[in-house]
């Protein structure tokens, strides 16, 4: 089988090893399932990307829905990027984290009243907005609080990212954002309102997106969209292309951020403004495993079957989008390989991790390490049968922290109790 290794996950002496700490002393530790991070991945991508774009005025808001542990928004913060939040839940989970508001951007198709006055009471640098009628309402609450809102529109640029459709947003038939060809007269009327100020344009066209080309086209035609409102005199400050570029699960050919650069520098260089990026995904994903243990392998009429303690509770990518995660053996016994499904406990059809995936034959107790789990893993985690969340470790060289402990019982239960009038009315019927 392929084992997929990178600086911070390595196999000395066929041992899997997160930076200079081994993966099975974690195991021991913390138990599994168990979602383990990379401090020099995080660190090395978000320079990566920044460097890349280094030659114009630049800011990258770390998209924190990818993976919003406090520690990780800390990380990304310290190293020089705004946070993009997409809820009050993830706004105030950033703020725990220390980020000022004026380091924040406000983003959601659907943003709630609560959460607007969340945002405009800690001063957020934007509020990306979505619908004219959003616009409209944020002027009204703004007029109330009296203050002016920083507000920016997505645009639809209705470009094809060729990603999953679940995933896809900047075509006109997504809930995203409002059509370009409608976004010049949508700018003039919301710039007039008394309590918004117009200061930026915004697209966001998809996730896991592997070529340069959608980016460059978009690009290309909010640039020229750019430039006809600022002509109509709305004083926009930012251009953002928002995030979405794609990595490596399996073997996907991706472009670098050197690579896209080069692409979009050339369309944004005379815009006078400050370009933004929004990634999450990019950061974190390959700097992240969810590790977990195989409890039994079994197999019926020829099919064979890895039974783990991981779950689609855990990570639901595979059954939601059929999204290839690559399993590996922390342990490499130079066994035969198999060809199985590796699924978890839950009493679902669709709790598997991967489908007909060749591997090395584990056994009953040997840890495997699923891939590319640093984004969108433990923020989709959920407590279905039960079942409670996995701990996170981040490792720094030879160091390693707990973010997060297991979940206990007593955490699923913390709100709920019997209410005896209700048992009692019930017996009596």
């Amino acid at each position: 089988m392929r084992y997929f290794e990178s600086d911070s996950f390595t196999y000395p002496e066929n041992k899997m090893f997160c930076e200079e700490v081994a993966v099975e002393k974690l195991a021991s530790e913390f138990g599994t399932p168990l979602y383990i991070y990379s401090r020099k991945f995080f660190t090395e991508r978000f320079k990566e990307l920044s460097e890349a774009f280094s030659s114009v005025n630049h800011k990258i808001y770390y998209a924190s829905k990818a993976n919003y542990n406090i520690n990780v928004i800390k990380l990304f913060s310290d190293l020089g990027a705004g946070i993009d939040v997409n809820s009050a839940g993830e706004l105030l989970r950033a703020k725990e984290a220390g980020i000022s508001g004026n380091e924040l951007m406000l983003s959601g198709v659907g943003k709630t009243v609560e959460e607007i006055k969340l945002a405009l009471k800690e001063n957020v640098m934007m509020l990306k907005a979505e619908s004219e009628d959003e616009v409209i309402r944020i002027n009204e609450i703004a007029a109330s609080m009296g203050i002016t809102a920083p507000v920016a529109f997505r645009v639809n640029p209705d470009v094809d990212a060729g990603t999953h459709p679940y995933i896809s947003t900047g075509l006109a038939e997504n809930k995203f954002g409002i059509p370009a060809s409608e976004a010049l007269d949508t700018y003039k009327r919301c710039n007039a309102l008394s309590n918004v100020k117009m200061c930026g344009i915004d697209m966001h066209i998809g996730s896991q997106i592997t070529s340069a080309d959608p980016f460059e086209e978009a690009v290309a035609r909010l640039a020229e969209l750019y430039k006809k409102i600022r002509k109509e005199g709305v004083e926009l400050e930012h251009f953002d292309i928002g995030g979405g570029i794609g990595i490596r699960y399996n073997d996907e050919k991706v472009f670098t951020p050197s690579q896209l650069a080069d692409r979009i520098l050339p369309i944004v260089k005379d815009l006078d403004c400050q370009l933004v990026l929004e990634p999450g995904r990019f950061l974190t994903a390959n700097g992240g495993i969810l590790l977990t243990e195989t409890l039994y392998t079994k197999e019926n009429r020829g099919k064979k079957f890895i039974v783990a303690d991981g779950a689609m509770t855990d990570l639901l990518r595979p059954s939601i989008y059929k999204a290839y995660h690559h399993i590996q053996p922390v342990v490499k016994n130079n066994r035969a390989d198999i060809t199985c499904d590796v699924v978890g406990p839950v009493c679902e059809s669709g709790d598997f991790l991967a489908k007909g995936r060749e591997i090395e034959e584990p056994r009953s107790g040997d840890l495997l390490a699923v891939m590319s789990a640093g984004a969108y893993g433990m923020v989709m985690a959920s407590n279905y049968n039960g079942r409670r969340r996995a701990p996170e470790v981040m490792v720094d060289g030879n160091e390693y922290f707990l973010l997060r402990s297991r979940e206990t019982y007593e955490h699923l239960l913390y709100d709920e109790k019997l209410i005896e009038k209700l048992h009692k009315k019930e017996s009596n019927e």
